[in-house]
């Protein structure tokens, strides 16, 4: 009895991010995210050997590609609620997969809502757990002793809330993925006030992102990106040039920033990918902007090479795409490796991301990187900043709340390390600052 967490996945690795928190004899589930280098090569391989793929539960855990819920199969029946904190894959991608193993609704945002109900259209997907949105900054019951509150907060991607879990032994907060952005392109700052409210009145727990624990530094808002794409779109000069850039498909707030700037080079501007056509549609759905009127998009594969034979100017257009990690099926390397279209000298590539540093990646974009410099075009990369915190962020975020214990999460061991030397420096004492492997449990 009283309050337990269970690290179901995240705490061993980077990305499957799940935690399961008991109240006494009830539940809940923290995230249900997809761990993306497995899950992606797991379903590269059955395209490879022409192989029908298994998506069962089973076989995704096996892969980990999915958390391994087995390892909380006696507390199934006890789970009331299934919670995600926003809508990127590593925190709401398993959702399809695993969720109908809990008789349990799931809780989210308006604009996570709509990304998971594309994803399950996708899949051919139904799911016996509803889904059941919430404003940013509401709190609802999901059992007699759980109460559950989302507080806004910025990140790469809309609606973003840390997760307020109340409880009779204490309030636990989820902050898993954030950034401290006082300037934001689309959306509010984060709540402060609910923040340091909570601080006030004392929290038992913060469960906290550590990506970027050990990079000295505050993470740049993201309207430093938009002055970063400002200059290249607007402060270089591209008459007669084409422009195709890539960014993340759910970063809305980087895509509305390009949108804009491309209006002012009055260009024609163009989405070409299916996820972009995703995660652009939910945040119409949900009512955050609308692309639909002022853009084009191509949404399927088998049309992209039709519409560039059909472009005779394309030095008039700017072309969003996917591909900015040089993934071999997305558009920008089709473009490149199929000769969808025909680059001309000095034609501009802007890539507005950082790599996402797993080998895959690195080597994908190495390889596109290289190809594209053989074109002889112009080639810009990391114009970008990060939708994470970084180790001052955490700073300010742990002295607002005032937590009793810390876990680090979403993070490799020697980053869970660098949260602990942090909240050390702070002024907590070792034992305070728990770091966990997938599977343990710790009782407060």
């Amino acid at each position: 009895m009283g309050l337990q967490i269970i690290t179901v996945g995240g705490y061993s690795e980077i990305g499957r991010n799940c935690t399961l928190v008991k109240v006494d004899d009830e539940a809940i589930i923290l995230d249900m995210g997809l761990h993306m280098d497995n899950y992606i090569a797991y379903t590269e391989e059955r395209e490879e050997l022409h192989s029908e793929k298994d998506m069962s539960a089973d076989t995704l855990i096996k892969v980990r590609a999915v958390p391994n819920i087995y390892q909380i199969q006696d507390l199934w029946l006890k789970v009331k609620a299934v919670c995600i904190s926003h809508a990127h894959l590593d925190h709401v991608g398993a959702v399809p997969f695993i969720s109908n193993k809990f008789k349990a609704d799931i809780h989210c945002t308006r604009y996570t809502a709509e990304v998971l109900g594309a994803i399950l259209r996708d899949e051919k997907i139904s799911l016996r757990n509803n889904i059941i949105p919430h404003p940013v900054n509401s709190k609802f019951r999901v059992s007699k002793k759980i109460t559950v509150e989302f507080i806004n907060m910025t990140h790469s991607i809309p609606q973003t809330v840390i997760i307020a879990v109340h409880t009779p032994y204490g309030v636990l907060v989820y902050a898993n993925d954030f950034k401290l952005d006082n300037a934001p392109t689309l959306g509010e700052k984060p709540n402060y006030k609910r923040l340091k409210k909570l601080g006030e009145k004392g929290v038992k727990i913060l469960i906290l992102d550590s990506l970027y624990a050990a990079t000295p530094m505050k993470t740049p808002s993201e309207s430093i990106a938009r002055e970063m794409l400002k200059d290249v779109l607007l402060g270089v000069d591209s008459k007669g040039k084409a422009i195709i850039i890539t960014t993340f498909s759910s970063h809305i707030a980087r895509l509305k920033t390009i949108t804009e700037l491309g209006k002012k080079l009055r260009r024609r501007i163009v989405f070409i990918g299916r996820s972009l056509f995703k995660y652009l549609s939910a945040a119409e759905r949900a009512g955050i902007i609308s692309f639909s009127k002022k853009t084009g998009f191509v949404r399927y594969g088998n049309k992209v090479k039709k519409f560039f034979k059909k472009i005779k100017h394309p030095e008039k257009y700017l072309f969003i795409v996917t591909g900015h990690q040089g993934e071999p099926g997305a558009v920008l390397p089709r473009m490149v490796y199929q000769h969808l279209y025909h680059f001309r000298k000095e034609d501009h590539v802007i890539f507005s991301c950082s790599i996402i540093p797993v080998e895959a990646n690195i080597r994908n974009r190495g390889r596109l990187d290289t190809e594209l410099k053989r074109k002889k075009i112009r080639l810009f990369t990391d114009v970008h900043v990060s939708g994470h915190a970084f180790r001052e962020d955490h700073r300010d975020l742990i002295k607002m709340l005032k937590s009793k214990y810390i876990i680090p999460t979403h993070a490799d061991v020697k980053r869970l390390r660098a949260m602990k030397e942090l909240a050390i420096e702070i002024g907590y004492k070792p034992d305070k600052i728990k770091i966990l492997k997938n599977g343990m449990q710790v009782s407060f």
